[in-house]
């Protein structure tokens, strides 16, 4: 998924292959740091053999993930949340990624942090609600009704693992949306010289009450250090924030980020900012 944004505020977003990165959906708010998701699909990139490793075994479609339980949590608060999930934190189809849904918590001066792979028939509700903040929908595009918002998530899910749509869950509330993609294998991969494993962060913080505080560069800052734990091969974590939401961009630096070129995205022109291992403890 070719991302376009990830900064520190309503959201960022992917690209065609399964929405995200290549669209305008930054958003803490216009013009506050945020990240946007784009919608385009993958184009006509080589299948690695991974995942032809990974679809020969037969797995499952990831949708399944989505269909399981249908608690309808629609975020009330962190009893309602864990009453939801308990019991179907189940791994999502995410083998590419190096199995986000078993990271599990990480700690942040803000408290304990986890990203929680998305249910659609409990988590829509809520995604479609923030969706459909203004703040929000005027980075991601996908305010409508629940369908524009189940569509996306699902393209996201019936994907074959390159992308992993999550719930970014602080101290048992859910209150951020997480796409975690290899931009290597997304359409934003057209657009920079990408490198094996590269992984892109889309992100959206739905809870107002965590917006213009720092609270997306700190968040930030600790999903790129998760991604570069868990996955080993990862020597880069990137994102594509829109170059004129200047909030958003300065999150990212914030986060550890550092500027590498401007690129023109389908929907906007991008700020591509690269956080890399040898220097994630000097930035």
């Amino acid at each position: 998924m070719a991302s376009t944004a990830a900064s520190a505020g309503t959201g960022t977003g992917s690209v065609p292959a399964h929405p995200g990165p290549l669209c305008p959906r930054d958003s803490e708010r216009p013009g506050d740091a945020g990240f946007f998701t784009d919608g385009e699909d993958t184009l006509e990139l080589r299948l690695p053999r991974e995942l032809v490793a990974l679809l020969a075994e037969g797995t499952a479609d990831a949708s399944s993930g989505g269909r399981e339980g249908g608690d309808g949590f629609v975020g009330t608060g962190a009893a309602s949340w864990s009453q939801a999930t308990r019991g179907h934190l189940t791994e999502a189809m995410d083998d590419l990624l190096d199995h986000v849904s078993g990271w599990g918590p990480t700690a942040t001066p803000m408290g304990s942090f986890q990203l929680v792979p998305v249910r659609i028939e409990r988590d829509l509700p809520l995604v479609h609600r923030w969706m459909n903040d203004l703040a929000v929908a005027a980075f991601w595009q996908l305010a409508g009704p629940p369908s524009a918002t189940e569509s996306h998530l699902r393209t996201q899910l019936a994907g074959d693992g390159r992308s992993v749509p999550c719930l970014g869950v602080l101290e048992g509330t859910p209150m951020s949306y997480w796409e975690i993609y290899r931009a290597d294998l997304d359409p934003l991969a057209l657009h920079y010289p990408a490198r094996p494993h590269d992984t892109g962060i889309h992100l959206l913080v739905g809870d107002a009450a965590h917006r213009r505080k720092g609270h997306g560069s700190v968040l930030v800052r600790a999903v790129a250090d998760q991604i570069l734990d868990h996955r080993p091969a990862c020597t880069r974590v990137v994102a594509e924030p829109d170059l004129h939401n200047t909030p958003s961009v300065a999150a990212f630096l914030s986060a550890g980020f550092r500027f590498t070129a401007e690129v023109d995205l389908p929907g906007k022109r991008a700020a591509l900012v690269i956080r890399d291992r040898v220097l994630r403890h000097l930035m």
